[in-house]
């Protein structure tokens, strides 16, 4: 019994250790998780991002002209963009790289691919992986991102396949400039054999929803 009361005592004490030291770290600003944890959820934050941005950019400024099928299920393809090991992205750089691929800063706070020709509608977007995704330009040389989400919308009313070329060669040219790595939707590298599965995919709803 006097062996119970000692492993309780001390159980009480750990936890009273742990409480403290938790609360002086958030009292310093300091995250409680270490920056290695903090990286690994990062992908299910750009799911987030990417979800709720991409439902507001069904309006006037996503689709122009013959909307797409009326039964068509919404698919979000995401390719995204990290430093490499714990490396981050100054943001002036940033956001010059983006603008010199063609991308637009625009509705959201976000940046933009837009077909060149048809400058109303959107072929993908480029968020940060930081919530809200939003990029602020008054604010960039004090800013460091730990990635970005590319992500296109499907259906659209252009060419699914050519706008996720698109997307990837762009993702290519940012992550060789930038000195990154390109993962897929789940926070793994991104293989060929990955980029050919999600390149498929894409065709396979297009000829499954395609407009009548």
């Amino acid at each position: 019994m006097s062996e119970l009361r000692w492993l309780l005592l001390a159980a009480g004490i750990l936890i009273l250790g742990l409480v403290f030291w938790a609360s002086r770290r958030e009292a310093s600003g300091k995250p409680i998780l270490p920056p290695q944890l903090l990286r690994r959820r990062l992908p299910s934050l750009g799911v987030a991002i990417e979800n709720s941005v991409a439902a507001g950019l069904s309006g006037p400024l996503r689709r122009s002209g013959a909307g797409p099928a009326a039964n068509a299920v919404t698919r979000i393809v995401t390719v995204r963009l990290t430093g490499r090991g714990n490396a981050t992205f100054a943001g002036e750089a940033l956001i010059i790289a983006l603008r010199e691929a063609g991308l637009r800063h625009g509705r959201f706070g976000i940046f933009h691919r837009h077909d060149p020709k048809d400058e109303g509608q959107v072929l993908f977007s480029v968020a940060s992986l930081v919530e809200p995704g939003s990029f602020d330009l008054t604010r960039l040389k004090a800013e460091r991102f730990p990635g970005v989400s590319l992500f296109l919308e499907l259906p659209g009313t252009g060419d699914g396949v050519a706008a996720f070329d698109d997307m990837l060669s762009t993702a290519r040219s940012l992550a060789r400039k930038l000195g990154g790595e390109l993962l897929d939707e789940n926070g793994s590298r991104l293989s060929v054999q990955r980029e050919r599965y999600l390149r498929e995919e894409v065709i396979q709803y297009q000829h499954k929803f395609a407009p009548p």
